[in-house]
């Protein structure tokens, strides 16, 4: 008799890891969330009289290959961080609170302990923000993914009133840039990263640097930053006209997502200090500067556009809620031909 097991799925596994993470999940619900897990639905009260014209934000994302960091090191309990803030931090630059998370995770064969540090990751996340983990998938597919290896996606939504939208409509120039320290490569790049270091460089995850303070690895797998409570913030006290979420791209192609027609970004480079990482990347991998901000962060994690007059007070309080920021460059009426990006010196 042939059983679903004999075929590469264990249901006991399954059960033993809901077991497991249960109060983990728990350990992230807020007052509105009305089902445990087990449910075909995450149930979650929406209090619609907080708001005058509440309006729902909805953001999804992935991880992508830095996952083949975590593989390579074995180390699993921060990729969830990452997962949770490639979501939350998109729902939060329109000026939305963060209400609730899913996330999917497949894999070939299901390891509980593995699957269990996954999901404390994504949990630290969801805290990190304020929202739910209200729900979720396991999804354990026998020869889709390579032995050991796995892929993730999270869903989150949120919430802000339509008064306080902010989508850069209302950017002229003059408006200055303020950039938010990012920790490193976040989670975009990683294809490239691990071209120039791993595979031409041939380093390690175990490779130490004279540039590097700590093993490659801890440097590549390092989470990505969690801006919701200090956007929220900022946002309360000060007129930011526009937020971008600096993610695969780099400033170069994320800034001019929330840039209105005739406007355009002028960036000084050596405004901010840029981590070694990305230096690193340059010298081996004989990367063009150009090619670098296109494809990276380069140490600005988010962008912020905000009046001349207001920069000097939301980057002291910017400090206060534990965020460096820098004044990195300024808003210039747009031009036929001009990027919609420029770097200075």
């Amino acid at each position: 008799m042939t059983t679903y097991r004999q075929a590469g799925v264990d249901i006991e596994a399954g059960n033993e890891f809901v077991r497991r993470i249960t109060p983990l999940v728990r350990s992230t619900f807020r007052p509105e969330v009305l089902t445990d897990l087990g449910g075909f639905g995450g149930l979650f009260r929406f209090q619609a009289d907080r708001y005058a014209e509440p309006v729902l934000v909805s953001g999804t994302d992935g991880v992508g290959t830095k996952l083949k960091i975590a593989f390579l090191m074995d180390r699993h309990d921060t990729i969830g961080i990452d997962l949770v803030a490639m979501c939350v931090n998109d729902v939060a630059v329109s000026g939305a609170e963060p209400l609730f998370f899913l996330d999917y995770l497949a894999t070939s064969k299901l390891a509980v302990p593995k699957a269990e540090a996954i999901v404390k990751g994504i949990a630290e996340g969801c805290k990190q923000t304020g929202c739910a983990l209200i729900g979720g998938e396991t999804a354990e597919m026998p020869s889709m993914y390579a032995d050991g290896e796995y892929d993730l996606a999270g869903f989150a939504v949120g919430v802000v009133d339509r008064s306080k939208i902010i989508d850069g409509k209302h950017i002229v120039p003059g408006d200055v840039l303020v950039g938010l320290a990012s920790t490193g490569l976040h989670s975009n790049g990683y294809s490239l990263a691990r071209r120039v270091l791993l595979e031409d460089g041939g380093l390690t995850v175990e490779s130490r640097l004279s540039e590097l303070d700590q093993p490659l690895g801890e440097v590549l797998l390092t989470p990505t930053r969690i801006y919701v409570k200090q956007i929220l913030a900022l946002a309360t006290d000060y007129p930011i006209k526009g937020i971008a979420h600096i993610t695969g791209g780099g400033i170069t192609e994320n800034l001019p997502r929330i840039l209105p027609q005739g406007c355009r970004a002028r960036v000084h480079r050596g405004a901010w200090p840029v981590p070694q990482i990305f230096h690193v990347l340059r010298k081996m991998g004989n990367v063009d500067e150009e090619e670098l901000y296109r494809v990276f962060n380069m140490g600005i994690g988010l962008t912020l556009v905000v009046p001349e007059d207001r920069v000097e007070k939301l980057i002291a309080r910017a400090a206060e809620l534990g965020d460096r920021g820098y004044r990195i460059g300024e808003i210039v009426a747009g031009a036929p031909g001009k990027r919609r990006v420029e770097y200075v010196a």
